[in-house]
């Protein structure tokens, strides 16, 4: 039985068929900022929840040591046929799941993939994932969708159920599957992630322009 979460893979499907791509062109700037303020360019770096891979594709462009997984087959090879170049690495994987991925990374970030997640005990395997394979002194940089105020929860029961969505760049409405999407505020944001086992270094907000207004961003370190 396929997980809620697993609806992005039918979304992605859902619009690639019509020849076009979910996700904004942009790369995400806070994460090569945080990169080179805190000296990990050099380090081995993961990227959770690559999704067509932006920016994945922009720091493999630039020689830095990135492994990019998603979730998605569909999306994975998106990202593959996009930049055949970098194609090993490129990798479907859930960190849910045990052995997902192995050894350490230096720095691991994840752009708008933990409000996917909805029940608490999926958002703590997020954390746990990230814990397991970050090394001693690595850094980690997480974005996920909020104004540090509001919060909402999805029905994960609808997750593959198809609705109307308007596609960002063409304007024009496109029929998709639901998926699934949790917001919460600033303190739960910042309290799930001390809970399980990380000291906040940074806390604020960002964007991810064309795409993104509003994502509440912070970096971190293992206690």
């Amino acid at each position: 039985m396929k997980k809620y979460y697993e609806a992005y893979d039918k979304r992605y499907r859902q619009i690639h068929e019509k020849g076009l791509s979910w996700s904004t062109e942009n790369h995400t700037p806070i994460v090569e900022e945080t990169i080179r303020k805190y000296r990990l360019e050099k380090k081995r770096t993961l990227e959770i929840g690559c999704g067509e891979g932006r920016d994945a594709r922009y720091l493999l462009g630039r020689n830095y040591d990135v492994l990019a997984i998603d979730v998605s087959p569909e999306a994975i090879d998106y990202c593959i046929h996009r930049d055949p170049e970098h194609k090993n690495r490129y990798m479907t994987a859930d960190i849910l799941s045990e052995n997902a991925v192995e050894g350490k990374f230096g720095f691991i970030y994840s752009i708008a993939c933990l409000h996917m997640l909805v029940p608490d005990e999926d958002r703590k395997g997020f954390y746990r994932f990230i814990h397991e394979h970050l090394e001693d002194e690595g850094y980690a940089l997480i974005l996920s969708m909020g104004d540090g105020d509001r919060e909402s929860i999805s029905d994960i029961t609808k997750a593959f159920d198809d609705v109307n969505r308007i596609h960002q760049e063409t304007e024009t409405e496109v029929r998709i599957a639901a998926t699934s999407c949790r917001i919460v505020n600033s303190d739960v944001f910042q309290k799930e992630a001390m809970n399980c086992g990380f000291s906040i270094l940074e806390y604020g907000m960002t964007e991810i322009e064309n795409h993104f207004d509003q994502m509440m961003y912070m970096i971190m370190k293992k206690h």
